[in-house]
Formats: structure tokens, sequence, C-alpha cells
């Protein structure tokens, strides 16, 4: 063989070998990111093919395919659609978001959970259809919490987020502005991206969950954080008397006005005050003096104790870590004792605080899939709760849930009150930072306070009422409690 056809042969032979192994990365090492990347149009107009499986609340589908008389032969449909959106998300054919996105495996048929009743359907020739997944929520907490926040004059912006404190489950999740995910859904392909284009530019984010990505300064829920640090600190019970006051100069400002801290005409005494007045009258200058004293390491080590600062949703999302600086100076560690700063939380992370408290101190992993049903609602899968973190000791809990049962009894949590129910509270309101802009309304609670079963954040970003009546207690507090009601009835 002269040496050109053996130069020939060398090339042809080293490109048959660079084919084979671009085919074996491909169709073995790859197939399945491939598989599931939701730009594959192939497995897309294969899922349309077919059933897919529902998504349930209780035995009700919130998403659920019907049959259409279009070359797709299934519809997405989404019976209850601004109710549950932020959380179902939505199948179509340029891909899914939510829950669709998350639980797409199952849901699609394609998760190897379902290999038995795969294998039956083939042997059997009938159509593969998708497994069921069954969310935790509550169907009655999560319409009192959207009938709650929408019931707000104007275009509202907010969340409301309730958990069982004992296990983690979701109970419910609302944001708005909400949207119609059925329009996302539909087959005419043109329709569903002008939709999209609409929702995805619209400056009020109706395509954003609020509980789970939006991040806010807490405000003086978040002294509930400090309170903890407190009473772990081992120098207080909701007994002592801490430092009050009408004003509090904070650390490094010298005597700047800038770096007053007032109570903004709350009752906080002067000298040193009852814990409890302090937490029933929500004195900020109580909680800046109690950071300062604690210091920054304590505060930063309470609030990742509770979450901050970590991803812990693990079959839902995308989630937003709620942020504690770790570095600060005096000054800011003052600020940040009452929820302000660097501080932000999502809704989330500051249900799972009020959950911690009710829980003994101990703080669940929250998670929203309750359980995994083939298509004949045999359960395949079922979430086990666990524990996340113990961020207090029982013993301090229940000093702590004193001061929080007070600050509803008689303090500024008192919309939240449940007749004949021991129910626990703090409201917060955080400014902005926008000029301009008005201020955030939070509220946390938990209920019964004495046996707790159900723990609820409202965080209300914008609602069109004065600015005075801006208020956790005034917005939040009857959203609260309507919500808990709803748990236990």
């Amino acid at each position: 063989m002269n040496k050109p056809i053996r130069t020939i042969a060398v090339f042809c032979l080293l490109l048959f070998v660079a084919l084979m192994a671009n085919a074996t990365y491909l169709q073995y090492y790859k197939a399945g990111d491939l598989n599931d990347d939701g730009r594959n149009r192939r497995v897309i107009e294969s899922s349309f093919a077919r059933e897919r499986g529902a998504i349930l609340v209780g035995r009700t589908p919130v998403a659920e395919s019907v049959p259409s008389d279009d070359r797709f032969k299934f519809q997405r449909t989404y019976p209850q659609p601004f109710k549950y959106a932020p959380i179902t998300g939505w199948f179509s054919y340029f891909g899914q978001t939510g829950v669709e996105k998350a639980q797409n495996p199952v849901l699609s048929g394609e998760d190897s959970r379902l290999f038995v009743t795969k294998l039956v359907d083939l042997l059997s020739n009938n159509a593969s259809k998708g497994g069921n997944v069954q969310l935790t929520l509550n169907a009655a907490a999560q319409s009192a919490a959207f009938d709650g926040l929408s019931a707000l004059p104007g275009n509202v912006q907010g969340s409301v987020v309730a958990l069982d404190p004992s296990t983690g489950k979701i109970l419910a999740m609302v944001s708005l502005p909400t949207y119609d995910p059925n329009l996302l859904a539909s087959h005419d392909l043109t329709k569903v991206s002008d939709s999209y284009e609409r929702l995805n530019n619209d400056p009020d984010e109706p395509l954003l969950n609020r509980a789970i990505q939006t991040r806010l300064a807490p405000g003086s829920t978040f002294k509930v954080v400090t309170a903890a640090a407190a009473l772990e600190s081992g120098n207080y019970t909701a007994s002592d008397m801490v430092p009050g006051g009408a004003t509090y100069q904070l650390p490094l400002t010298g005597n700047s006005p800038s770096g007053v801290i007032d109570n903004e005409g709350r009752d906080c005494g002067s000298g040193r005050i009852p814990f409890t007045q302090a937490m029933e009258n929500s004195c900020n200058t109580t909680f800046a003096a109690l950071a300062n004293e604690l210091g920054a390491d304590a505060l930063v080590k309470q609030a990742e104790a509770f979450g901050f600062n970590s991803t812990y949703l693990k079959d839902f999302g995308p989630q937003a870590q709620s942020n504690m600086p770790t570095d600060m100076d005096d000054a800011q560690v003052g600020q940040a004792g009452f929820g302000q700063f660097e501080v932000q939380a999502t809704p989330l992370q500051m249900a799972m605080v009020a959950a911690g408290i009710a829980n003994d101190g101990t703080v669940m992993r929250p998670y929203l899939i309750d359980e995994v049903q083939s298509p004949e609602l045999d359960v395949l899968d079922k979430t086990e709760p666990s524990e996340l973190s113990r961020a207090m000791s029982p013993a301090n809990a229940a000093e702590l849930t004193k001061l929080l049962v007070a600050t509803v009894d008689s303090g500024t949590a008192s919309p939240a009150a449940i007749p004949g129910v021991q129910v626990a509270g703090k409201t917060g309101t955080a400014q902005s930072g926008i000029e301009d802009a008005p201020p955030y309304a939070w509220f946390i609670s938990f209920a019964p306070a004495d046996d707790p079963r159900v723990a609820v954040a409202v965080m209300i970003q914008r609602a069109d009422v004065a600015r005075g009546e801006i208020a956790g207690g005034l917005l939040g507090g009857p959203i609260a409690k309507s919500v808990m009601e709803a748990v236990l009835r």
C-alpha cells in the first residue's frame, strides 16, 4: 500500500473513531441531560402525545391533561389557574416551570419508578401515562391566603406561606401578582409566545414566585431572631429586664442624628424595661442594643440556625437564599438587630423562623411534594420529614413563645388573635431603601401556641393604602389569622 492511500485510510479510520466516540457520548453519557433539557422539542412533542400525570391538592387536580383534537393529542389545563400558578408553573411546547419542571420525569412518565407501569402498558398495547404528584398544600389554607392577599386594595405585590411546624410541610404558598398558566400551555404557539413576552416584560413581575424568590428586609419580624439569640446566650429569660429607652445611638456614629434609633412613638420606657414590654411594643431601641450586646457572631449564628445563608428547598425552586450579612461593624450590627441594614429574607424563611420556635426550637426542612403516585394512584414514593437544624433549646423556645403570645394578647400583633385559641405572633414594617417608596409590611405567627399546627408568614411588598396605614399587624395580621383558622378548623 503506497503512502497516500495509507494516509487516507488512517484519516478515515480516525474519522470513524471520532464518529463512534461522539455517538457514544451523545447516546450514553449525555442522553439523560438531553432528554431532560426543556429545549428538546422531540421530548416535548412526545410528552404532548401522551397523557401527562396530574398535580394534586388533596384529591383535586390543579394541573391535568385532557384529550385534544389537534396534533398534540392532549392539552394541559389548570382548573384554578391564578391561585396555584406560582406553584404549578406551566407545561408548554417551549418548556416547563414550577412543579411541572421539578417533577417532569414523574409527570411525563419517564421516571424510573414508573418502569413497571410503562412495561405493563407496553405489553398490553395501551398508551403510556404519566404519574401523579401529590402536593402538601392544604386547600382551605391556600384559599384563605389567596383570598386574603387578593382582598387588599390596588395592584398587590406580596406573598403568604404557611407551614406545618412539626413536619415542614408547606400548607399554603401564594404569590401576587399571579397569572393564568393556561395561556402558556396553549397549543396556539403564536399566542403562547405573545403571552409569555407580555408577562415576562410586565414590571410587576407576575411570573416571579415571591414566596421563595423575593428577598426583602424583614423589619421587626427579625427581632424574633435577635430575641432567640439573647435567650440562647443564657443571659436572659422572658421575665427579665432588657435595655429600653426612647432613643439609642448606634456605636461608631458619634452624636450624628443619622445614627439615632427611635421607636416611632411606642412606649419603650427608659433605662431597663420588661422583655415582654419590648416585644409587645416592638422597641427598636431594645433590639438594637441587644444585638450590640450579643455581637455579630452570635447574631449571625442564630440567623443561620434558622436557615439564613443556605438553600434548603430540595423538591421545588429556584429558591433565593435569605441573607444575613457576616461582615458587619458595630453600627451595622445594631441595625441588623431589628431587621434592617442588609438583612433580607424570603416569606418562606420567615415562616421557618416562626415554625422553628413553634416546634420546640427545631427547624424542619420545608417540602412541597408529599407523594409520587402511579397513574393508578398507587404510592411510589412519599417524602419523610427531616430535621434541618436545631435553632434553640426547647426551654428557650418556650420562653420566646411567651413573649410572642403576649404580643398578640396585648401588643402590636393583636389583629391575629383567634377567640379561644392562644396565638403567638410578631409584626414587622421595614423601610424599602427606595426614595419615596412605601415600606414593606410583614407578619409572622403560629397557633395554637401550646400545641402548634400551623406557622404563617405574610409579606406585603406593595398595596394601594395610605403610607400611614402600612403596618404588619394592620395588613398582615388578619390574613395570617384567616390562614391559621383554615388549618385549625
